[in-house]
């Protein structure tokens, strides 16, 4: 009795191919197999080609993290004045071609606010409209170039430290001074600089169109009021009575961090309950535009950077990938030879580039992690870091393997067999 045939050859018709077993068919496994010996054949220029990508990626997360940590930083530099910082001016309006004030701030400004929660410091000020001269020196020299006075200021005895100011030399002028109407100053660096006052333990006096003021001080910082280095500065009661001020200009009050909208409702019912409307108030409300704009622009140009040198990180993957296809011609015609198909020639560089590209995303990831902790310590920073940049990394460090290999393993896939061993 004739033995019986298994049913796929009986099904098989003559003439065609026999079909291989799934045994012996080319897997995945066999695959990543070629790609990892491929790749680990030449350890110099694996080596090489991985330091392309690490840099790459590893720049990318460094610029990245670098760029959150310094933003940070600035956003916070700004928060730390902008969001303690309000500002309360009196209203005006348009009339004909002047603009006049609807309304006038109190003399005991700064009293009333201070009852409010949130307040720590509240000063006056004024500009007082001033058209003679100020000197060191009494003495007025004819054939002298006429010299421009520095700003006069008028100051209630808090303004100093409502605007973050320091005192150099000397002291700042107190209430009392403000009170009796004396004839003190205090100098801003600038202005002391501009008129020649170096010390004041020897009491110098500086001459108001005329009129002697003993300099009591110098003063620096004033980062809500930097001009006031400029200015010669003297309490309220003195411009009062010597300069016929009418009426100050700006309260400046110092606050909590997050009390900006509390005391920017309240201060104008405190100040002039009869008409709150009058004045207006600048107080922050959340982070500053300031420092958010500032933190955009500075994770912009870390973006370009980092993709600058992602480009060229991918570059170096593929150009090592072209030479590894012109040295390895004979082998590719070997394996063509073999019966390889060109797809599974294209998917072996392939999956070289991309797992060239993952090694160097993993490895780049955390150097550049370490590195912005590193920088973020030495400059006493406080490290911030993206976790989804960093653990995206290794993929996208994939992605640009793959599309680095992609132009390299289309070449080698269609080398010909007989034309790859005759070169």
């Amino acid at each position: 009795m004739p033995r019986l045939r298994p049913h796929r050859e009986r099904m098989q018709e003559p003439g065609t191919a026999r079909r291989i077993a799934r045994a012996d068919r080319f897997t995945f496994q066999d695959l990543m197999a070629e790609a990892t010996a491929g790749i680990g054949a030449r350890p110099a220029r694996l080596v090489t080609t991985l330091l392309g990508t690490v840099l790459g990626i590893g720049s990318l997360v460094a610029t990245l993290g670098l760029a959150q940590t310094t933003a940070g930083q600035v956003a916070r530099q700004f928060d730390a004045v902008a969001a303690t910082q309000v500002v309360v001016t009196p209203g005006s309006a348009e009339r004909g071609e002047q603009t006049v004030a609807t309304a006038q701030l109190p003399w005991d400004a700064p009293e009333r606010v201070l009852r409010l929660a949130g307040v720590e410091s509240a000063g006056l000020s004024a500009e007082v409209p001033f058209e003679g001269s100020i000197s060191a020196v009494p003495v007025n020299d004819p054939s002298a170039a006429a010299a421009a006075p520095p700003p006069l200021v008028a100051a209630s005895a808090g303004l100093l430290d409502a605007v973050r100011g320091e005192v150099t030399t000397g002291r700042f002028f107190d209430e009392g001074h403000d009170a009796r109407g004396d004839r003190v100053a205090v100098l801003g660096t600038r202005a002391a600089e501009r008129l020649g006052v170096q010390r004041i333990d020897r009491q110098p006096s500086i001459f108001i169109d005329g009129l002697a003021y003993a300099v009591v001080g110098v003063v620096d910082g004033m980062e809500r009021r930097a001009e006031l280095r400029d200015a010669v500065i003297v309490p309220m009661g003195a411009a009062r009575a010597d300069l016929s001020l009418a009426a100050p200009q700006e309260l400046q009050i110092r606050i909590r961090q997050g009390a900006g909208d509390l005391v920017g409702a309240q201060a104008p019912i405190v100040l002039l309950p009869g008409e709150p409307e009058g004045l207006d108030v600048a107080a922050p409300s959340g982070r500053s535009e300031l420092g958010a704009n500032v933190q955009a622009d500075v994770n912009v140009v870390f973006l370009v950077l980092g993709g600058i040198a992602l480009v060229v990180g991918g570059l170096g993957i593929a150009n090592v990938t072209a030479l590894s296809v012109l040295e390895r011609t004979g082998e590719i015609g070997l394996r063509r030879a073999l019966g390889a198909t060109r797809r599974q020639i294209a998917a072996q560089f392939m999956v070289e580039s991309i797992v060239i590209g993952l090694l160097g995303g993993l490895i780049g990831a955390a150097l550049g992690v370490l590195s912005v902790v590193t920088v973020s310590l030495v400059q006493q920073w406080t490290p911030v870091v993206d976790p989804l940049a960093a653990a995206l990394a290794p993929l996208v460090g994939a992605l640009v393997g793959l599309a680095a290999g992609w132009l390299p393993a289309r070449r080698a896939s269609r080398i010909e067999p007989v034309a790859a061993l005759r070169g």
